[in-house]
């Protein structure tokens, strides 16, 4: 959709984009039926292979659906929460910063990487290099080993950053030693922000490190990390 111009809530984009805005209010106002249909239409609207007038009718019922659900949220009516917003030149529109892929991954995906804080962390991570779990089995790897990050992408299927393989699937020891202590299997996002974003201790980003026979060091940064942290939340 080219819209330059203010869209409203008779538009079916602004509607997912609100849902994900106000998903804490209305999470638990949608029924189990309401949730499983809502996913399938949101799986047709984000999937690129589908073509394009499919994936409009598809988010014109899931719009249409929540609507009717909860019509004094995103209904039409005066009365009702939504309203009016900006829609940039040849994107889609948002509202509070949240966008419509993003009812998407917090309604499938199942984590909160949305919104205009953590959206662009979510896409800048999900753009390095991985592999998909299919690559790490047909390579006698595990997907599902402990202590490896697995990043949920689009779809839900997991995608296992590259830098944490050494060769192949043989991922790197200190990597898992690293992983363990920053709660990679709690928080993948977090310790996948760590490894491959610029460490002013280290002077550089910890992935860059590996290999470098700087093995010690990334511990010890790692763990003086949580331990700060462990800290502060006391």
């Amino acid at each position: 959709m080219d819209a330059a111009g203010p869209v409203g809530p008779g538009d079916p984009y602004v509607v997912l984009a609100a849902a994900a805005a106000g998903w804490d209010r209305v999470a638990g106002r949608l029924g189990e039926d309401t949730r499983a249909r809502l996913a399938a239409l949101l799986a047709v609207v984000r999937d690129p292979e589908r073509e394009a007038p499919v994936r409009a009718a598809a988010a014109d019922e899931a719009a249409g659906l929540l609507r009717e659900r909860l019509p004094e949220e995103f209904g039409t009516a005066a009365q009702a929460r939504l309203v009016t917003v900006p829609a940039a030149p040849g994107g889609r529109p948002t509202v509070q910063g949240f966008a419509p892929e993003d009812l998407a991954v917090l309604l499938i995906d199942g984590h909160r990487m949305v919104g205009p804080v953590l959206g662009p962390v979510r896409e800048r991570l999900l753009a390095e290099p991985a592999l998909d779990a299919g690559t790490v089995l047909r390579h006698g790897g595990d997907p599902h080993a402990p202590d490896l990050i697995r990043l949920p992408g689009p779809g839900g299927r997991l995608r296992l950053p590259s830098f944490q393989f050494a060769e192949d699937t043989l991922p790197w020891l200190v990597v898992l030693e690293v992983n363990a202590l920053l709660a990679a299997d709690r928080d993948p996002w977090g310790a996948a922000d760590w490894w491959l974003s610029a460490n002013s201790w280290l002077g550089t980003s910890p992935a860059r490190l590996l290999g470098t026979a700087r093995d010690r060091q990334l511990v010890d940064t790692a763990r003086f990390l949580m331990e700060d942290a462990w800290t502060e939340s006391e």
